[in-house]
């Protein structure tokens, strides 16, 4: 039998690091998403200790000023993405008050490290979010396009084709023929 999971990653990326660091017996706080703050100074046999423990979850600790920014403005886009509301301003602007720093500053920056722009990151991420969304088989893509923000059905359906190469239509008649196969096996 094929169960079909859905999950947080902002939950269960949390419930890992405060699992891990408490088995540490650390001290720590969490501040936000992907930033906690440990309260007693700790030795670097300590920190390996840390850094081994959550690199197995593909967790891992940056120290790197730019390597943080961008690592923040990637935990902004995928909790922006992720809200259950649609946005009320644009990305850019959610951004630029989010992380106090210029549009111009936080996409030059983005696209200097990572080699792809800011907008074509939010673009992969939301079409993740939409094909889980039609995994999990609960919204029409009418819904799934409002809440992901986009102006119409056929907007979601040009970026998905563009990421993906099939339309999420298609998309979801694979999903519905594999799930009748895998009832027949």
């Amino acid at each position: 039998m094929k169960a079909y999971l859905k999950f947080d990653y902002t939950i269960l990326t949390k419930k890992i690091v405060e699992e891990k660091l408490a088995a540490l017996n650390l001290k720590f706080s969490v501040i936000g998403f992907g930033e906690i703050e440990l309260q007693d100074t700790i030795s670097n046999e300590k920190l390996e200790l840390i850094t081994t423990a959550l690199s197995e979850y593909g967790i891992e600790i940056i120290e790197n000023q730019k390597s943080i920014l961008i690592q923040k403005i990637k935990d902004t886009i995928t909790e922006m993405v992720n809200s259950e509301e649609p946005l009320s301003v644009k990305s850019s602007v959610y951004l630029t008050e989010k992380l106090n720093h210029s549009y111009g500053y936080l996409s030059n920056l983005f696209s200097e490290v990572t080699y792809t722009s800011i907008e074509n990151f939010i673009m992969i991420q939301k079409i993740e979010l939409a094909k889980n969304l039609i995994l999990n088989n609960q919204l029409t893509l009418t819904e799934i396009a409002y809440q992901l923000n986009y102006s119409s059905v056929a907007h979601l359906s040009t970026q998905f084709k563009k990421i993906t190469g099939i339309t999420p239509s298609a998309f979801q008649r694979i999903i519905a023929k594999r799930r009748v196969q895998s009832l027949k096996n």
